[in-house]
């Protein structure tokens, strides 16, 4: 059953628009997500409203964050727009910390992710990740596929390794393209990231070890000899039980924090 698109939006290709139109789909999202009253959430990118409206139902209010002008009047024909608090910006400009001192709780944010932010987007929200309760968002199926991935697989790199250093990821459903109007090209996936509350990986400069995952996946093809050498001698590898001959997509991310925190106290006997 698909949900009544509005006739007077033509969806833009540069915020990267296809919206959900599955009514099934999104039911099964909300169930998955399970709003309740007096919680914080926060809807990136409400789009047609096909997510806004069923959770407008169940709230007696919901952030939205859209940068799309258009859309958010809108949403001002709808009768649950009184529900709703709107910022018309960027979610990458967004100060999601902000927000939880000014609400005094955990945040949970959700949302049809445009392909072409989806990536810098969960990046900036880890930065957040303090004030974050969880974070539930359809994403393109490759996207999903490199947050999960593990050590051996095709998708495994950098946001595979930051993600799960972060979050505990899980598959919640899939969508197909059809789903969506105006129908994209690549299947999607929902997921639900879950900030550790403890985490299984310890580092104690997180910006070190973005730099030896992106010093290591710069040429993924590469051995940690050849691409780490800036960074690390043969024999540091070696000695920290590391196989040199190993490529970047083959190193574990408790090896990968390994790294970090040796360069770490490297640095402080300097």
């Amino acid at each position: 059953m698909s949900i009544k698109i509005f006739k007077k939006h033509f969806p833009l290709k540069k915020y990267g628009q296809n919206f959900l139109i599955n009514k099934n789909i999104v039911d099964n999202i909300i169930k998955k997500i399970h709003p309740e009253i007096g919680q914080t959430l926060v809807e990136i990118g409400p789009g047609l409203a096909a997510l806004t409206e069923p959770m407008c139902q169940l709230l007696d209010q919901l952030f939205v964050i859209e940068v799309d002008y258009n859309l958010l009047l809108l949403l001002k024909q709808k009768s649950f727009y009184s529900k709703l608090v709107v910022f018309c910006q960027d979610a990458l400009t967004f100060n999601f910390t902000q927000l939880f001192y000014k609400k005094n709780q955990l945040i949970r944010i959700f949302g049809n992710l445009p392909y072409n932010i989806s990536t810098s987007l969960i990046l900036f929200l880890f930065k957040h990740i303090q004030v974050i309760q969880d974070m539930n968002f359809m994403l393109q199926k490759e996207v999903a596929e490199r947050l999960i991935a593990l050590p051996g697989n095709k998708s495994y790199g950098r946001l595979s390794i930051i993600s799960q250093y972060y979050c505990d990821i899980k598959i919640l459903l899939n969508a197909i393209p059809e789903d969506f109007y105006p129908i994209p090209k690549v299947h999607s996936i929902f997921v639900k990231l879950i900030p550790h509350n403890i985490s299984p990986y310890f580092v104690y400069d997180i910006n070190i070890l973005s730099l030896v995952t992106n010093k290591s996946f710069q040429n993924r093809r590469k051995i940690l000899r050849h691409s780490l050498k800036d960074l690390f001698s043969e024999t540091i590898l070696v000695q920290l039980d590391i196989n040199p001959k190993l490529r970047a997509e083959n190193v574990s991310i408790l090896q990968y924090c390994q790294l970090a925190n040796y360069l770490y106290k490297k640095n402080l006997k300097k």
